[in-house]
């Protein structure tokens, strides 16, 4: 059996539960993108760094029984909830794939689509992953990307200090483990270097209320992301508790509003 590959944010139950919310809150924008994408019944399509398959799951259900969705994946732990998902589901389109996108092949494909949220960011080589996703898209096929282009957006008004305390730590243990948090900056031009053609270029920002559900996403960051930097020894127990009392006080001032970090959506055509 393979070793457990753990990430900076943890595989525990925590994280798993914060993805879900995390995918809940991101849908619309996801599904908004693959439709414009041309995703359809048939594709076979790469979900890379697929996680515990919250995404995996919507797309075996638009490529149907005909189709395929490769769910490439290096943690186990992930692994183990898609594959409790895809059962529920009756989802058999959905082949697990367990690699380590820093150093394993892909499958071979061909494949009509690729889909990657917030995975360059994370690997250790994000040119080569992009130029291994290439070899196994068939010529026409399309990459659809959300990544971060800056991560220093994410404020709140009024200013919190303590969150841009958290901000700055969640980016320096990021970049301490060999990730780059505004990868988003390169990919355009890796892209048109690889002989893509940029179809659909945009930035996802919200600035939400306490109210609006898109408030719940850095709340649940905040809450595991400190837990996860306190012990990982990154923040201080004071520090961490101080960074999540200030942002439940910001919950209760009138007129609060969260700035989120700022995505960019990148669809892709690969020429033939």
């Amino acid at each position: 059996m393979k070793q457990e590959k753990d990430y900076i944010l943890g595989t525990h139950d925590d994280e798993v539960e914060r993805l879900g919310l995390q995918h809940r809150v991101w849908r619309p924008r996801a599904s908004d993108a693959w439709r414009r994408a041309g995703f359809t019944t048939g594709w076979k399509i790469l979900d890379i760094g697929s996680g515990p398959g919250l995404a995996t799951v919507d797309l075996a259900q638009i490529v149907g029984p005909t189709g395929c969705v490769w769910a490439v994946e290096r943690s186990r732990r992930f692994l183990d909830v898609l594959e409790a998902r895809a059962k529920a589901h009756d989802l058999g389109q959905i082949k697990i794939v367990e690699a380590d996108l820093d150093r394993d092949d892909l499958p071979a494909g061909p494949a009509d689509a690729a889909w990657v949220r917030w995975v360059f960011a994370f690997v250790k080589n994000p040119r080569r992953l992009l130029e291994r996703i290439t070899r196994s898209l068939r010529p026409g096929g399309v990459l659809v990307a959300h990544e971060y282009l800056d991560y220093s957006t994410w404020k709140t008004a009024p200013r919190i200090p303590e969150l841009e305390e958290f901000v700055k730590v969640v980016v320096k243990s990021w970049r301490d483990d060999g990730g780059e948090p505004d990868i988003g900056v390169q990919l355009p031009t890796w892209l048109t270097e690889l002989g893509y053609e940029l179809t659909d270029v945009r930035p996802l920002i919200e600035v939400a209320s306490p109210s609006n559900y898109f408030w719940q996403w850095p709340k649940a960051f905040v809450e595991v992301g400190v837990q996860r930097l306190t012990d990982l020894g990154h923040l201080t127990r004071e520090r961490g508790q101080a960074i999540r009392d200030a942002f439940t006080r910001a919950e209760t001032q009138p007129g609060a509003l969260v700035v989120t970090p700022l995505v960019i959506e990148i669809i892709a055509t690969k020429r033939g």
